[in-house]
């Protein structure tokens, strides 16, 4: 058995091997419901309120993904999983599909008997620091102790970045982000790096926030998106094509609040999209309303975007490189034909 410190996960060949399951998405038509695995709370992304209701950007992707199998977008459980948790919760079929920020690399896409459906959120790693440091940039963090989550790229990512620069620092390692933030917050570390998106929603956290800051160098690539056990080629289709549909459905101007107008539409990608014409459905194993039960619930990206993460929320994250291709961005929804 092979141990890898990064990923902190215990791999074996039967372990994979067992996990390939043809039948997910009988197995939820079945039950009813998505057993989606999210984080353990973070904002903007998937966290819970005082009464259990989970909002955000991961969150709607799963919601989706209830709405085109099973008609109704609150047909989902949420599972919350830590960093070390949750390939164990995938592989184990504990959970039938994994949202929860997690960065797409070769050795989890290769090793660990796992699928990446696509990218809901491109994103960076970064360093949040107090501003009372003077810092203006992560090559004055020489000698720094830095809070950092165990079990996760970002621990890489920090390890790579120290030894480009031949800089030392000490890395203050913990299991959970939660616990990483509170000891940033408690002053054990001089700084807590993370995502981009992911220090603005730590920030809001802290016991004084505006006394914080994130430093502007970006240090790694962090493509985050939906993943599913290897070997269940419909499955992924189907979370694959249910993130499509909502960036095909920004790219074609079709929201929650006029696609049942759009259905009048004579463009035939839209019809297509809508299923008013084709039978794009059954080859996802779903009927052909599959796209519209999306943006009629849950709305389109850019919808989900400015409700979750976007300038008008307490995040205020600009769409940058979260743009469609067609502004600049890199979403590019793969044609719908």
């Amino acid at each position: 058995m092979k141990i890898n410190k990064f990923f902190g996960l215990a791999i074996s060949a039967a372990l994979i091997a067992t996990t390939a399951n043809a039948t997910t998405l009988e197995d939820v038509q079945h039950l009813g419901f998505v057993n989606c695995g999210v984080s353990d709370g973070l904002f903007g992304f998937s966290k819970a309120d005082t009464n259990g209701k989970w909002t955000g950007l991961d969150v709607d992707v799963c919601r989706a993904i209830a709405a085109a199998v099973l008609g109704s977008a609150e047909k989902v459980k949420f599972t919350p999983l830590t960093d070390k948790e949750r390939f164990t919760a995938l592989q184990s079929g504990e959970v039938d599909v994994l949202v929860r920020n997690t960065t797409w690399t070769l050795l989890r896409d290769t090793a660990l008997g796992l699928n990446f459906a696509g990218v809901n959120y491109y994103d960076g790693q970064s360093f949040m620091v107090r501003k009372d440091l003077g810092l203006k940039s992560a090559k004055e963090l020489s000698g720094a102790a830095v809070c950092v989550t165990t079990a996760t790229t970002t621990e890489r990512n920090l390890a790579d970045f120290f030894r480009a620069n031949a800089k030392e620092y000490r890395p203050v390692t913990f299991e959970s982000s939660i616990t990483a933030v509170a000891a940033y917050d408690a002053g054990k570390c001089d700084v807590y790096t993370s995502d981009r998106s992911a220090l603005a929603a730590w920030r809001l956290t802290l016991k004084e926030p505006d006394v914080h800051m994130i430093l502007p160098d970006v240090i790694s690539k962090e493509p985050l998106g939906p993943v599913v056990r290897h070997g269940d080629d419909q499955w992924l289709d189907l979370v694959r094509w249910t993130l499509y549909a909502m960036l095909e459905a920004e790219e074609q101007g079709v929201n929650s609040k006029n696609v049942d107008q759009m259905k009048e539409s004579k463009s035939p990608v839209v019809r297509r999209l809508l299923g008013i014409e084709g039978n794009m459905g059954k080859h996802l194993g779903v009927d052909n309303g599959w796209a519209y039960r999306i943006i009629k619930q849950v709305g389109n990206y850019a919808e989900s975007f400015e409700r979750n993460v976007g300038p008008n929320t307490p995040l205020r994250l600009q769409r940058g490189v979260n743009k469609l291709w067609k502004d600049g961005g890199l979403h590019y929804p793969m044609p719908f034909r």
